[in-house]
């Protein structure tokens, strides 16, 4: 949830898994706690023998319930932008699945360079590393501590499931309540040639 409100669409999603196997998930917890991968979730609702089968068929659910509810999140568009006018390029790095992610930027409107799904934590940091990233702006504690694995500033947004304080404790550069403040704060990051605070 650091670009995209995407938690009406994805209880959607569970709610037709839950009708399609007649398993209870809790959907209005589960969209309290993404982030982590599909599959840490999908084993607090299935026995380990059935993990796999209903994944496949979440996702399988997944572009007919979870795509069109979503909505760009405040500043998000605004901040793209920003990074576009440096000029920069722009990758999503997501533990959701690459195609899934693209769908909901295409069904947006939203345009980046690379998307990169199905990794969590330490294989977030391994991706920034390999394109070289200079800055990672995430919603997650696991995001905070990709952009610190990889030695680069990391902007964390308190519009997911982690608090500001969890946020910085996990290595935050800084921490915006939505991405409204992230221009200013790129554009500083230019000028000085440094990250800057919100302070």
């Amino acid at each position: 949830m650091t670009l995209l409100d995407t938690r009406l669409g994805i209880a959607a999603a569970w709610r037709a898994l839950t009708a399609a196997t007649g398993v209870h998930v809790d959907a209005d917890l589960v969209i309290t706690r993404l982030g982590p991968p599909l599959r840490e979730e999908m084993a607090q609702w299935f026995p380990a023998e059935r993990v796999d089968e209903a994944i496949g068929i979440y996702r399988s659910l997944y572009p007919d319930h979870a795509i069109s509810p979503s909505v760009a999140l405040p500043g998000a568009l605004e901040a793209l932008a920003a990074v576009r006018a440096v000029p920069a390029r722009i990758a999503v790095i997501t533990s959701k699945l690459g195609r899934l992610a693209e769908l909901h930027l295409a069904h947006l409107g939203i345009e980046v360079d690379h998307v990169y799904g199905d990794v969590f934590h330490a294989q977030k940091a391994e991706v920034l590393r390999e394109i070289g990233a200079a800055l990672y702006v995430g919603d997650h504690v696991a995001d905070m501590q990709a952009g610190v694995l990889a030695g680069i500033p990391v902007v964390g947004v308190a519009s997911g499931p982690c608090s500001a304080a969890e946020l910085q404790a996990a290595g935050a550069t800084v921490v915006f309540p939505d991405l409204r403040p992230f221009p200013a704060f790129l554009q500083g990051m230019i000028s000085v040639g440094r990250p800057v605070s919100d302070d």
